[in-house]
């Protein structure tokens, strides 16, 4: 894996120091790292790396990205800069014409929000899996321990296409899919769109997102859970970022409970954006329950795991002090540009 990003880098060098127009230079960009690029084939690949050596191979994938766009970045600025000389030296300027302004796009919060969280756990290891968003009734509630008669599985909160065929609910599902290939240990997050019959308010939509992770492996307790999501919510919110576990109950996880943090921005102290509580929940987490292993054919006498779930958007308006959620998908240049 280390020769395979050793050669990526050397490859992309290469081209870039190739590279005689601004195209070219975005064909690189994209050939090398995007959606389908070299890179990111490597991170789909980290299943297959044992769990000892994600952490370090993560780490040198983030390093790879970031010394390729740093070339990159410095490349496109020579360039322009050339670019521009040509252009002054052919060109005739009207001083007196007004000025022309280049609106240039950028992510959206939730995409930025996403990638934070995304770059944080492959740090760590975890493994980027997505799922279908339609599902079958067994993956998404069924194998996650909750039978036929559980109030979740009612119409008024689930998009049913047929009895059997449904929209998520949670991406959840994705972890039984991994689950049930058999390939232990498991260090995964599964980001992606959920829908739920939810009525459209500040705080709820019928579509919105969910990363969810899973680890099974041996010997794993509760204090993995804690120091785990510790860590995760001081490379989200801060150094300074004190957690807080309360009991809970979900169908999935026995001992279950709910994660809230210290308010980033009164430090606990309580002010208007933690409604004076000092605190901010965050995400629910627990223990695999034994019948759901027990479901997808793994050995809970021999296997444990844990697992958590928090809302994209929870994030994204945490993070950017967004009052509204249909603010995130109305697509206003004006709010926008505030990123």
């Amino acid at each position: 894996m280390k020769e395979k990003l050793l050669k990526i880098k050397e490859e992309a060098l290469a081209q870039i120091s190739k590279s005689q127009t601004l195209e070219q230079l975005n064909e690189v960009r994209v050939s090398q790292l995007g959606k389908k690029g070299a890179l990111t084939e490597i991170l789909k690949g980290m299943k297959d790396v044992s769990a000892e050596e994600r952490p370090k191979i993560g780490q040198l994938v983030n390093e790879t990205r970031a010394e390729i766009e740093a070339v990159l970045e410095e490349a496109r600025k020579k360039m322009e800069a050339i670019v521009m000389e040509a252009k002054l030296a052919q060109e005739t300027i009207d001083v007196t014409l007004p000025a022309k302004t280049m609106k240039v796009g950028h992510m959206h919060p939730n995409t930025r929000a996403l990638e934070e969280v995304e770059n944080i756990f492959i740090g760590m290891g975890y493994e980027v899996v997505e799922g279908p968003d339609v599902e079958r009734d067994y993956y998404n509630f069924e194998a996650l321990n909750i039978p036929a008669d559980h109030p979740a599985k009612d119409e008024q909160d689930t998009f049913y296409i047929s009895g059997d065929i449904l929209l998520r609910t949670q991406t959840s599902s994705t972890q039984v899919h991994e689950m049930e290939k058999g390939k232990l240990p498991i260090r995964m997050i599964a980001p992606g769109r959920v829908f739920r019959s939810d009525e459209v308010d500040a705080t709820h939509s019928p579509s919105f997102h969910q990363i969810e992770g899973l680890v099974i492996d041996k010997n794993i307790t509760f204090a993995d859970l804690k120091g785990t999501l510790s860590v995760f919510a001081k490379e989200l919110f801060g150094e300074d970022t004190k957690v807080k576990f309360r009991p809970h109950h979900f169908p999935f996880t026995e001992p279950s409970a709910e994660m809230d943090v210290s308010c980033f921005k009164c430090g606990g102290k309580g002010c208007r954006f933690c409604k004076g509580e000092g605190w901010i929940e965050i995400l629910g987490c627990g223990m695999v329950h034994p019948h759901v292993l027990e479901m997808s054919k793994i050995d809970p006498e021999e296997y444990v795991g844990f697992a958590f779930g928090v809302g994209l958007e929870r994030i994204a308006l945490l993070k950017y002090e967004i009052d509204d959620m249909r603010l995130l998908y109305e697509n206003d240049v004006r709010f926008l540009d505030q990123f």
